[in-house]
């Protein structure tokens, strides 16, 4: 479950920083970019998190 909620926030976050950058810059907007660019980078963030956080202990 927490795969999808990363993979969520990673699409919906992806998708207001490439809409505000290609405003700021007076560019396009492309959905199917940003959306592969975001989701990229989500599993990326999951594949970085699995193996920066430490290993529990076994008792």
């Amino acid at each position: 479950m927490k795969y999808l909620v990363t993979l969520f926030w990673a699409f919906a976050i992806g998708q207001a920083v490439c809409y505000l950058g290609g405003a700021l810059q007076s560019g396009s907007y492309n959905f199917e970019l940003s959306t592969i660019i975001s989701l990229i980078v989500g599993v990326i963030a999951l594949i970085a998190v699995r193996f920066v956080s430490p290993k529990k202990a076994e008792a």
